[in-house]
């Protein structure tokens, strides 16, 4: 990484960065692998820098690799664009930093375009469910967390008065009702979610850092980088960096469809559906067309026969699917 670069960072961002080139490299220790955990689990911000420098050098890794080859270096084409552009934002910096090492170094470590395996957090993770399964966990002796499919868990260290663990990604319901002294905290993205009675779910999917927490029994504080809001049973509340939404009404029994081994669809763009199928299906379903991803899908299926969706959308949308080995679908 430049000097220049290294001037826009902030020391935990540069750390964030080393801490990523670390483990990627192909030799990185179990030591070095528990010192990364450590670092990462210190606090909010240093879980925010570290899944930042990941994020981008995924997809950069993976852009860079299509488009410049195996060899590419990425910092060249990412200055060219800095000299474009006036200003650019920490992020920018940030990915430049990291995309400066080579894709080959990176690539065999990270997610591929079509995310048929896990992120480097999600392989470390303490807990983790494959695609389509789903299981249920106890956690500090009194808190019961089911996991939906491809969701991941890691456990940070206790403090005084929480037990902390953090929704790397994916879906995850937790119970605290027994709780009476100590506070569960969960981190997701940039936020904290704490309870001490009640039940909730957090989902946290997408490739994105979108969280959407409801609160099913009791009640819940959540903390983001731009509001804290508390919720009552029932209602709902998103958060991505500063973008946040309204407190809404939800009802629980649908938000909490998934662990009854269901998925609905109501008018939902075919887009946003293939890839909530895609969690639930071993291979994936590529859509191809921007008009046949803006068609709306309707339908109520089981998480376990996502092939009878497959089938509702050949016939719905007179839509050719063409099978490949693997799982692998094409949908045009």
């Amino acid at each position: 990484m430049s000097e220049q670069h290294k001037s826009n960072l902030s020391v935990i961002e540069q750390e964030a960065i080393a801490w990523i080139q670390k483990l990627a490299s192909g030799h990185a220790s179990a030591d070095d692998i528990a010192g990364a955990d450590r670092w990462r689990t210190q606090d909010a911000e240093h879980s925010k820098a570290y899944a930042d420098a990941e994020r981008v050098w995924e997809r950069m890794s993976v852009i860079g690799r299509v488009k410049y080859g195996d060899d590419a270096n990425f910092l060249g084409p990412l200055q060219e664009y800095g000299r474009r552009r006036a200003v650019m934002t920490r992020r920018a910096v940030l990915g430049a930093g990291v995309a400066s090492i080579g894709a080959a170094t990176i690539y065999g470590a990270m997610r591929p375009p079509l995310g048929l395996w896990p992120s480097l957090s999600e392989m470390r993770a303490d807990f983790r469910t494959g695609t389509g399964e789903q299981r249920t966990i106890a956690f500090a002796d009194d808190v019961e967390i089911a996991l939906n499919t491809q969701t991941s868990l890691a456990v940070w260290p206790p403090t005084d008065t929480e037990d902390r663990i953090e929704l790397v990604s994916g879906e995850a319901a937790f119970a605290t009702l027994k709780r009476v002294s100590r506070t569960l905290a969960v981190f997701a993205a940039d936020g904290k979610i704490l309870s001490q009675s009640s039940r909730f779910e957090i989902r946290c999917t997408g490739g994105n850092n979108r969280v959407s927490v409801t609160c099913l029994e009791g009640q819940l504080r959540v903390e983001s980088a731009a509001r804290v809001a508390e919720l009552k049973a029932g209602q709902r509340f998103s958060y991505e960096g500063s973008d946040v939404s309204a407190i809404d009404a939800v009802d629980p029994q649908a938000v909490s469809e998934w662990r009854r081994g269901i998925v609905t669809f109501h008018n939902t763009p075919l887009a946003e559906a293939v890839e909530e199928m895609n969690r639930y299906r071993p291979g994936r379903i590529i859509l191809r067309g921007d008009a046949l991803g803006r068609r709306l899908l309707s339908g109520r299926f089981r998480t376990d026969q996502m092939e009878q969706a497959l089938v509702q959308i050949e016939y719905t949308f007179k839509s050719r699917v063409t099978r490949y080995p693997g799982g692998i679908v094409v949908l045009s």
